[in-house]
């Protein structure tokens, strides 16, 4: 509970905000900034306001030693354009120059600028410039940040973001996060920064913009960060100009309801269910049929009586009993009357497949069936969409081609092409999958909604996803923060561009490019992001086959010199952890490979020893609980063919996970086109291996260790 100074000062804030926005202005004066500082105890330095040159010369002689002078204007967002700010003045006859050369320059700039004063400022002494601020990101909402500061902001953008509002230690781990964190404790003699003021720097920033949802941006550059502090010699606050229309929020258990009646149906109508072959609807219709769909499936058309041997209705009213999802394959034009008809039979679910709504320009139509479907209570899938597979319930309500092979892996994806091309990966890798699911407009289900009901799925072991944008990105948080403690979460975000930061009015908004954000954010909700499409499809489809990890010690085993130094690199790469072997378990590895060969760390076993020298050294590094995950080269001779290493290493993984003792493996294969062959025996065996690549098999082992550390299974958090 507040405290009766706290409540005072949030209001004495909250009347100031008022002001502002009743004078029509965005931008905050720094004298208005100081006190928002002073109320949530933002340290800034000493100043005041001087209306004239004689204040200016008092107040200076006041705070004593050298000042900062700054225009102080409603109407001049960047004083520094303005020839507003001097630095280091000293001295009554210095600060009355100073203040008459800012006065002459602001004028100059901007004639018509209304000018308040002069604020004269405490001059910090000299420490570690970094950035501290907030955002009101599109997709994500308030947004913290943190990086390196002062004049090399813009160039080096070296900084990270978290969502609002962040706890202490979440404020810490910010410190971490950029490129630069070593120089927060101290480089080439210099000391540490006060780790602790600085990180309440960030959390004051993120309770500020929290209290206040009206304050579009908080800028504090520079914060100069030493031994004994954290001081924010410039601060910027902006607030928002529009007003942001909230989305209408499900709950979980709302979600979970409407999602197992979506994915789990008992019937099916088919609105626009044809009888000629060709048409979408009777595309549908065929794989509900083809695909052995145990539930209901009824063909709606007012112009056929029978459509592909089963009774056809005039209208979904018409369907009897009850229906859980109604699948859409008629025009655009028509769909907002047969939604209508669809309310009105209490059906909860659309599956719409047309296109031609928000994509094609038409968001009024798409606004008009949204409307319709919160006035029923029906949840929308699409429009502009493929349909979906939900494989487990034997359900392929799509026009596209059918897939039967049931899985631990769900995926979706917002593109229609994409989503061919997850169907494509499916098939020619025998991936099972528990659903595929197009989102297309996300004119209402979308990601946090699947999320949700994957989380729960039994079938469903991995989720992975490809989108463009998030609606609600702090929903999908919510709903990821929820799954990756049991089940990965794979995201292939497309779009990696900073378009939304060229309006910015702040360098904390400048910086926070759309991707930059979303990198960080979702990093910090535990969710595996992918660099490409292969690489999505790839982790869908190895994460489940792997064990999750117990601890960091990684150890490689080659019979080739070269890979080995590979998938060292590959796994520096992917943050793993090369382990140093100890003394006596180096001689137990060179009790099995030749004097030539090499222990450490890789362990080369050279390429020229027979099997029993790989089943060895792989049943060791399988034995010896300080090792938690073993990476494998092989290299293809005829002393130890493909099949043979294939089948030796199943053979002795399978022992040990017999006995109870799971560990990952994964493994790189160099060879002629038999590895191939002995890659796929090896993957449906439980051994995660590629042919022709060092880089793929430890990227998947990398994305497991992510998921293993999000999910709280090894030390290091999230």
């Amino acid at each position: 509970m507040a405290t009766t100074v706290e409540t005072q000062e949030r209001e004495r804030v909250r009347a100031l905000l008022g002001r502002v926005r009743s004078e029509g202005r965005a931008a905050l004066t720094a004298p208005e900034g100081k006190i928002i500082a002073d109320a949530y105890g933002i340290t800034v330095p000493g100043e005041g306001l001087a209306r004239d040159v004689d204040e200016a010369v008092a107040l200076a002689d006041r705070l004593g030693g050298s000042v900062v002078l700054k225009i102080v204007s409603p109407d001049i967002l960047h004083k520094t354009d303005a020839g507003g700010v001097v630095v280091g003045v000293s001295g009554a006859q210095e600060v009355r120059a100073a203040f008459c050369s800012i006065v002459k320059n602001a004028k100059a700039y901007a004639p018509d600028a209304r000018i308040e004063g002069v604020q004269v400022q405490q001059l910090v002494p000299p420490g570690t410039e970094v950035i501290v601020g907030a955002v009101t990101d599109p997709t994500f909402g308030k947004v913290v940040a943190f990086g390196l500061g002062g004049l090399l902001v813009e160039v080096l953008k070296d900084i990270t973001f978290r969502l609002a509002p962040v706890t202490a230690d979440e404020a810490s781990s910010m410190l971490d996060s950029i490129g630069a964190a070593e120089i927060l404790k101290g480089v080439r003699g210099a000391p540490a920064v006060d780790r602790w003021a600085l990180a309440e720097q960030i959390r004051r920033v993120s309770d500020l913009v929290t209290d206040f949802p009206e304050i579009a941006e908080v800028d504090l550059n520079p914060v100069i960060a030493s031994p004994d502090g954290a001081v924010a010699a410039d601060i910027r606050i902006l607030l928002s100009t529009e007003e942001v229309k909230p989305r209408r929020r499900y709950s979980r258990q709302e979600i979970l309801v409407s999602m197992r009646r979506l994915m789990e149906p008992r019937s099916v109508a088919v609105i626009g269910a044809s009888n000629e072959q060709g048409k979408i609807g009777n595309s549908v219709m065929r794989n509900l049929i083809d695909g052995g769909f145990a539930g209901e499936i009824h063909p709606v058309n007012p112009r056929a009586d029978d459509i592909l041997g089963r009774k056809a209705y005039k209208s979904v009213t018409d369907v009897p009993g009850e229906v859980d999802v109604a699948v859409f394959a008629i025009p655009a034009k028509f769909v907002a009357s047969a939604l209508q008809e669809v309310g009105r039979k209490g059906i909860p679910n659309a599956v719409l497949i047309p296109s031609g709504f928000a994509e094609t320009g038409e968001q009024a139509l798409q606004d008009e069936i949204v409307a319709i479907a919160e006035q029923y209570g029906v949840r929308l899938l699409g429009p502009n969409i493929y349909g979906y597979y939900s494989t487990w319930q034997d359900l392929c309500a799509t026009f596209c081609t059918p897939y039967d092979v049931k899985g631990p892996v769900a995926l979706t994806s917002q593109s229609g092409g994409i989503g061919m091309a997850i169907l494509g990966f499916a098939r020619s890798t025998k991936t099972g999958v528990s659903a595929i699911v197009g989102l297309g407009n996300k004119s209402d289900i979308d990601e946090d909604d699947l999320l949700t009901w994957f989380g729960e799925d039994p079938h469903t072991e991995c989720i992975a996803m490809h989108l463009e944008d998030l609606k609600d990105g702090r929903a999908f948080v919510e709903a990821a923060r929820a799954t990756v403690p049991r089940k990965p979460v794979v995201v292939l975000k497309a779009g990696r561009t900073s378009a939304g930061a060229r309006a910015a009015g702040s360098h904390t908004g400048a910086l926070a490019g759309d991707d930059a954000v979303y990198d960080d954010i979702l990093r910090q909700a535990g969710v595996i992001r992918a660099p490409g499409l292969n690489d999505m499809l790839e982790y869908a489809r190895a994460l489940p086959v792997l064990p999750a990890p117990k601890g960091d010690n990684v150890v490689i085993i080659t019979g080739a010199g070269g890979s080995g130094v590979l998938l060292s690199d590959a796994i520096v790469d992917n943050g793993l952890s090369l382990m140093e072997i100890p003394p006596d378990l180096d001689t137990a590895f060179k009790a099995f490979i030749p004097p030539f060969g090499a222990a450490g760390n890789p362990i080369d076993i050279t390429g020229g020893e027979p099997p029993s020298t790989y089943e060895a050294t792989i049943r060791l590094g399988m034995e010896d609980p300080r090792i938690h995950a073993l990476v494998l080269g092989y290299w293809h001779t005829i002393v130890t063919p493909p099949m043979v290493f294939a089948e030796l290493t199943a053979r002795v993984v399978e022992e040990f996970r017999a006995r109870g003792i799971e560990k990952p493996v994964v493994a790189s294969l160099a060879g002629d086109t038999e590895v191939e062959e002995a890659c796929a025996y090896l993957f449906e065996r439980g051994v995660v291996a590629y042919p022709y690549t060092t880089e793929r098999p430890v990227a998947v082992l990398g994305a497991k260790y992510r998921w293993a550390r999000a999910a709280g299974l090894l030390g290091g958090g999230r």
